[in-house]
């Protein structure tokens, strides 16, 4: 694939056999309120899908990244030293730490907005598309990510003379980093010089009441370095820290950009007009910026937080003018949020045009919007040729991946289901079979290889 200009292509984690409700998250209201619920895996993973095949039926290209090992076995016979089969082992875990295996039982590699930062070639001076995975290092049960996540990408993007795929940062509260999840870019067009926003809600060192800051301003200084970011076009920005106790772990969670224009909550940022005025001085000559506020008066961040109005993805579709939001339905089903989105198409000359809603529900439930599903990787036309095709979505990917899902994913999985033996070899045979569909290889997962 030659000439052509650059895209956006959103990679979507699919989620994982054992998606269940443990609230293991603090910060994250929902996966706090939702905590032992019943979960349904099977739908959840379809209700991926079936967002992943909305865009694709908009005209946008789409792929996918695969669910890690969940249990995670050899690390819970790493960390608890336990020996035996993988049936022993986990039966033992349990004995000994439920609290650990139920980390060991989370898929949150479904929220892909986590997995990773990316920089595209347009911003590195070396003109590789750059990729560094997140330490999630905050939150144990994020924390096993990396290594699988490291591979994943690896497998994507291969060729060194296009990608570096860069490993985490070491894990430590001075270099905490969430990923994408706190990271932003506007530009011209997705293959032209962007402004790259990274968004911290702490320095490493800095103690704060309340729920955890989750990403350092160092953190993010260390990837804009590794990235080969120009100083000149790269903004480090400070999370509110006001919408971190409302329940914003995440930037995304109250902000979310694309192209020209970033829509986000009043109180998203420490300093609005701070990060208005250097978004205009490093965006001159490239791009006008258009910012997009939604006042604390129309939509309190307690709605914001609830509904996930700005963990919507925002699209560019073929043709348009202005930008598409794609929002969970609980957008509409909130007075206010609902009120926004129409007024937002309803403005003359809207940056906003359209509002598409989807239906995610199990992902909300546990705090995971349709931006948390997706990590998006800007490609031009010979990186696309570079990557490894098989992880981009198509009618035939969609319908072994559909017909994978029905066949091995249980309907429902209750709190006391986790300590059931067989979910090992269930989940096992599962992702021994999602192997033969993506291009992964025979010894990608950690129980393959052993």
């Amino acid at each position: 694939m030659t000439g052509g200009a650059a895209q956006e292509i959103n990679f979507d984690g699919l989620v994982g056999p054992t998606h269940n409700y443990a609230g293991l998250s603090e910060g994250n209201l929902a996966s706090a309120r939702n905590k032992d619920a019943i979960s349904r895996p099977r739908d959840a993973a379809l209700q991926g899908l079936a967002k992943m095949n909305r865009l694709r039926a908009l005209g946008l290209p789409q792929g996918v990244l695969p669910p890690q090992e969940r249990p995670a076995i050899g690390w819970l016979r790493t960390a608890l030293n336990l020996s035996g089969d993988d049936r022993a082992v986990f039966a033992q875990a349990w004995e000994a730490s439920p609290n650990i295996v139920r980390a060991a039982c989370a898929a949150s590699s479904m929220w892909a907005a986590n997995a990773a930062t990316i920089s595209p070639s347009a911003d590195a001076s070396d003109c590789r598309l750059h990729a560094t995975v997140a330490n999630l290092q905050t939150m144990l049960h994020r924390s096993l990510e990396a290594p699988t996540t490291e591979r994943a990408l690896g497998r994507l993007m291969p060729d060194q003379t296009h990608f570096v795929v860069h490993g985490a940062l070491p894990a430590n509260e001075a270099l905490s980093d969430e990923g994408a999840a706190n990271h932003m870019r506007l530009c011209a067009e997705p293959g032209a010089p962007g402004v790259e926003i990274f968004v911290y809600g702490r320095r490493a060192g800095e103690l704060r009441a309340g729920f955890p800051a989750r990403q350092t301003l160092e953190a993010s200084a260390s990837i804009a370095r590794a990235h080969h970011l120009n100083p000149s076009r790269t903004i480090f920005v400070l999370q509110s820290p006001q919408a971190i106790e409302a329940g914003a772990f995440h930037n995304d969670v109250v902000a979310v950009a694309h192209d020209t224009v970033l829509f986000h909550h009043e109180h998203a940022f420490a300093d609005r007009d701070a990060v208005y005025a250097e978004i205009r001085a490093k965006a001159k000559r490239l791009f006008e910026p258009i910012f997009v506020e939604v006042k604390a008066a129309d939509v309190s961040l307690e709605d914001a937080v609830s509904s996930y109005l700005f963990n919507s993805q925002l699209l560019r579709l073929p043709g348009d003018k202005a930008l598409t939001l794609i929002a969970p339905r609980e957008v509409r089903e909130n007075n206010r949020t609902a009120s926004i989105a129409q007024q937002l198409t309803a403005a003359p000359n809207p940056a906003i045009g359209h509002v598409e809603y989807v239906d995610v529900r199990e992902s909300m439930r546990n705090g995971g919007g349709p931006a948390c599903l997706r990590l998006r990787i800007v490609m031009t036309p010979e990186e696309r040729a570079a990557a490894a095709q098989g992880f981009f979505l198509t009618d035939a990917l969609s319908d072994q991946l559909a017909g994978w899902i029905n066949k091995h994913y249980r309907e429902e999985v209750a709190p006391a289901d986790l300590r059931d033996p067989n979910l090992v070899s269930e989940t096992q045979a599962a992702l021994d079979a999602l192997t033969q569909i993506l291009p992964l290889g025979g010894d990608f997962y950690p129980f393959q290889r052993d």
